[in-house]
């Protein structure tokens, strides 16, 4: 399955897709140069493949490339980032006890 992630900043979201099929999103709110990720949606049919994890990690390599911060509001990228500790970075030191991180 080739797997391909990309940005739609006028939707606010990342987008995952599936072999040219979308697969799912991770909506945020932007404000300044911090990314809320606030939802994360799978296709029902599709879920079990790891297309949120590529969706996330791709995501936030992003942020991480643009130098943003994120505030994981959204369970499952708060998650994610709490399982891969080389994340917990992008999040600012003073927010992350919030989050649990």
């Amino acid at each position: 399955m080739r797997v391909e992630v990309t940005e739609r900043p006028e939707r606010n979201r990342f987008e995952v897709f599936a072999d040219g099929e979308l697969a799912g999103f991770a909506k945020y709110e932007r404000d300044g140069d911090t990314l809320s990720f606030t939802h994360t949606e799978t296709e029902p049919r599709l879920t079990g493949r790891g297309l949120a994890t590529a969706l996330i990690r791709a995501a936030l390599d992003e942020v991480r490339e643009r130098g943003l911060t994120v505030l994981p509001v959204c369970s499952f990228v708060r998650d994610f980032i709490e399982r891969n500790d080389e994340y917990a970075d992008l999040v600012p030191a003073e927010e992350r006890a919030r989050f649990g991180l």
